[in-house]
């Protein structure tokens, strides 16, 4: 059994003549952030590994939540603008030693990817955060596997 968790970076600020890949957190999201991730941590939720889009807002989210939960941290460029089959594609790239994995990315592509492998209905807020049971012994099953929301969160209701 894997675990699927998917984060939507917390609230970001526009600062001018900043492109969107370099647009940082603002104060409410490094807020959110931390607030959620000590959420996640006190409810055990068990966490092996980041994955983060390099975009400074996504990075910096799972960076707050690495301060509460100490583990390795990657990027993948495939999580910045992603499509469904993007996150499809990190997936197949994971290690099956790794049990539960939290990849940190963008709207729209994490509400539509969210919405591809569950009959719930997603739409992510800055800091929104989904949990899936993947009913699979290797990550390369999940495509075929089952897939049962376990949790969603959103900041403004922990």
């Amino acid at each position: 059994m894997k675990r699927l968790i998917l984060v939507r970076h917390a609230k970001s600020d526009w600062p001018e003549e900043t492109d969107d890949f370099d647009r940082p957190l603002a104060d409410k999201g490094l807020e959110d952030a931390m607030n959620m991730s000590r959420f996640l941590k006190n409810n055990n939720i068990s966490i092996d590994h980041f994955i983060s889009s390099p975009a400074v807002r996504a990075l910096n989210t799972c960076k707050i939540f690495n301060q509460t939960y100490q583990l390795n941290c990657s990027t993948d460029q495939k999580l910045y603008n992603p499509s469904e089959s993007s996150f499809e594609s990190v997936i197949y790239d994971l290690d099956d030693n790794l049990d539960s994995v939290a990849f940190f990315s963008h709207n729209n592509g994490i509400s539509n990817f969210a919405n591809s492998i569950s009959e719930d209905i997603f739409h992510f807020p800055t800091c929104g955060v989904a949990g899936f049971e993947v009913d699979c012994n290797s990550w390369s099953e999940f495509d075929g596997a089952r897939k049962k929301l376990l949790f969603f969160y959103e900041p403004g209701k922990i």
